[in-house]
């Protein structure tokens, strides 16, 4: 580390506060997720949601907790599919036993093809208080919200009832994501992202990099910081799989707003957001909806397999956040240059902006200025040392901008993968956050 402020501040490993859950996992937020099973339930499951909506800024600067008096969030996510889809499923039975949700009610139609009932069980069997409604059952619209109302009022009082617990920092996993990218993205928010993510790595914690559509020509360079040789060789093939499927598609992630912004080519966007992975050794590869088994770096792929079935991967950025969250991640850093105003379900977004004019605009939206590094009133270590402190603050409970605007995009589309090989993961697969959690108490 080149700063040691932030090496100080790192070793000391402030202590947070957690939801404890039945896996030994903890939440940072104890959300009441509203899902929704069919686009067909997904009207009545926001009116529900709609029915707890608080108003902008109504946390001012920290989330209250029970104690404080206020009852827990309520955030919409669901699925728009009818017909079956395993990766769908999956992603709801990650997301819906996420350790920042703390109660589950599942909102169907009746005759879609998800299996509400498997979901149901596997929510329950995790501690948390569940229902399902189903609108063919429950009297049609309105009755239907009538119930879920009810239901999630009745759910809020018995969680803002539960106690939290000490939580080590080196039980936290932390996502990254960049969108909006411009010319400054991969000079000053991605390498901040990345210097802040070694440091979260050096307390234990884990950390997760996406997306190998967008670190195509950046394999080699990660190969060489893989923990295992085997390793390296499956990161190569992962970034080729991804290669592979854009020329099919006949386009890439290069967009005509990265053109817009200042980036010329597809390799100088793989360089900015590789440098989001900071330099720690890539511990392993996920893929949505797998949970990192110890601390360390992981790289996220999110191309599904197989040859292209369902178009565009990721059609959005939030659709890329929702598989960081299914994978256990409970703050997302999200870096842009354009800029960005989207927020998340269940796990909250702090925003990294690269560019200092993109700052000064959307300044009501961004919780960091990296852009500062460009006009001197900044360096690298200092910025990345920010992002670290952001990222403890939201876990202790501040909100992030995006949190206090009440933004809570969700969307949940097809894909196909297939499990993870072994040389994927690492030999030992003991929780060690867990570990250094329970040594630290």
């Amino acid at each position: 580390m080149t700063d040691t402020s932030v090496a100080t501040a790192t070793t000391q490993q402030p202590m947070l506060e957690g939801y404890p859950r039945s896996d030994g996992r903890k939440g940072i937020r104890n959300v009441v997720a509203v899902a929704y099973l069919v686009e067909c339930a997904h009207h009545v499951a926001r009116e529900i949601v709609t029915q707890f909506r608080e108003p902008l800024d109504a946390f001012g600067d920290t989330l209250a907790d029970a104690s404080a008096g206020r009852e827990p969030p309520v955030h919409l996510i669901g699925f728009p599919g009818c017909y079956p889809n395993g990766y769908a499923e999956k992603m709801l039975e990650r997301l819906t036993t996420h350790p920042n949700v703390g109660a589950v009610l599942f909102v169907s139609l009746g005759c879609e093809s998800m299996n509400k009932h498997y979901l149901v069980d596997v929510v329950r069997a995790s501690g948390r208080p569940v229902e399902v409604l189903t609108i063919q059952e429950k009297g049609g619209t309105r009755s239907t919200i009538q119930y879920g109302v009810d239901w999630v009022r009745g759910a809020r009082k018995q969680l803002a009832a539960q106690k939290k617990v000490p939580m080590a920092l080196s039980e936290l996993v932390i996502g990254t994501i960049c969108g909006g990218s411009d010319g400054t993205s991969g000079i000053t928010a991605n390498p901040a992202v990345g210097r802040a993510f070694d440091h979260l790595i050096d307390a234990g914690a884990t950390c997760i990099f996406e997306e190998t559509g967008e670190l195509v020509g950046c394999e080699f360079h990660m190969k060489t910081r893989a923990a295992r040789p085997e390793l390296g060789d499956a990161i190569v093939e992962c970034v080729a799989k991804a290669a592979r499927y854009y020329s099919i598609l006949g386009h890439g992630s290069f967009a005509v707003g990265n053109a817009d912004g200042g980036l010329t080519t597809q390799e100088e966007k793989s360089l900015g957001a590789y440098a989001k992975s900071g330099a720690s050794p890539i511990a392993g590869i996920v893929k949505p909806g797998d949970i990192p088994p110890t601390g360390g770096l992981y790289l996220l792929d999110v191309v599904p397999d197989g040859e292209p079935r369902f178009g565009f991967p990721n059609i959005s950025d939030n659709a890329e956040i929702g598989e960081l969250i299914a994978c256990g991640a409970h703050v997302i850093l999200f870096t842009t240059g354009r800029g960005s105003v989207v927020g998340s379900a269940i796990s909250p977004v702090i925003k990294v902006c690269a560019n200092p004019a993109t700052y000064r605009n959307l300044a009501g939206d961004m919780d960091v200025d990296a852009g500062r590094i460009l006009e001197g009133r900044g360096t690298l270590d200092e910025v990345g040392r920010e992002v670290f402190d952001q990222t403890v603050a939201v876990s202790q409970g501040a909100a992030s901008k995006s949190e206090m605007l009440g933004h809570q995009e969700f969307i949940l589309t097809y894909k196909s993968f297939e499990p993870v090989g072994p040389a994927c993961l690492p030999l030992s697969v003991a929780p060690l956050r867990r570990a250094v959690a329970v040594e630290s108490h």
